[in-house]
């Protein structure tokens, strides 16, 4: 049975907390935070420090802090030559203290406390400096997710940055729809399925396969009245950006 301590309750680890109080294979032994925290039933008995020093023994200590407090935070630790994980897309496993065994375990996908995810379905890119290593990492992460690759920081860092652009950047877009359909009182709602359809296509056809709109076929009237229905400057500006780029193609 692989034993893990959870360094760190914050959206990951508090997600990866719940994914691995289902497992019969593994083990939490113990969570960390700076901060107290509540640990709902049946999972309470589960042991609780603020203390660093308090951190017990384990398989596996996986971080899931803020990106830019994982260094000082792994050199921190009271103890050497153990398994040290981060949960980072962005961070290279070199961020990590080399006093101990270092690696990534990376779950790709957006968390939010308030929603539940589907862990089976969600790809975990990992990374060690040893075979034995990423071996124990391998044996953790199946036993959640149907999906485990090993990966790079390198490769990592560029598969982060594009989570960003399908990711954030199209929730902020979403945002922005939203506030335009505002300004009448229209629901966001009759959106969602427009959106649920464009996810869907992206299954059988490639991204650029998939683009439609006014944009794509260069229907300068259409996109004329677009911009003379913006009120909002930020609004005329994403229009145009993407309009310019999308005629380029």
């Amino acid at each position: 049975m692989i034993s893990v301590v959870l360094l760190g309750f914050g959206n990951v680890n508090s997600h990866l907390f719940k994914a691995f109080s289902g497992s019969n294979n593994m083990k939490i032994k113990q969570v960390y935070n700076r901060s107290a925290i509540n640990i709902s039933s049946p999972d309470a008995t589960i042991p609780f420090t603020t203390e660093i020093s308090e951190v017990v023994k384990a398989d596996v200590y996986i971080i899931g802090i803020p990106d830019d407090a994982i260094s000082n935070f792994s050199e921190r630790l009271a103890f050497n030559d153990r398994l040290v994980v981060h949960t980072s897309g962005g961070v290279s496993i070199d961020a990590l203290s080399n006093k101990n065994r270092r690696g990534v375990f990376y779950p790709l996908q957006s968390f939010s406390k308030q929603r539940e995810v589907d862990f089976t379905a969600i790809p975990i890119c990992l990374e060690a400096e040893n075979k034995a290593d990423l071996n124990l990492l391998q044996k953790l992460a199946t036993q959640i997710s149907k999906h485990v690759t090993e990966i790079s920081s390198e490769e990592r860092a560029k598969l982060h940055l594009a989570a960003v652009f399908v990711n954030n950047f199209t929730n902020y877009l979403y945002r922005m729809g939203s506030e335009i359909l505002k300004e009448d009182d229209l629901s966001f709602n009759l959106l969602k399925p427009l959106i649920a359809e464009t996810a869907l296509k992206i299954e059988t056809l490639s991204p650029k396969e998939a683009q439609t709109g006014p944009a794509k076929r260069k229907d300068i009237k259409t996109i004329e009245k677009h911009l003379g229905l913006l009120n909002n400057p930020k609004h005329v500006k994403f229009y145009t950006m993407f309009t310019e780029a999308l005629k380029e193609e």
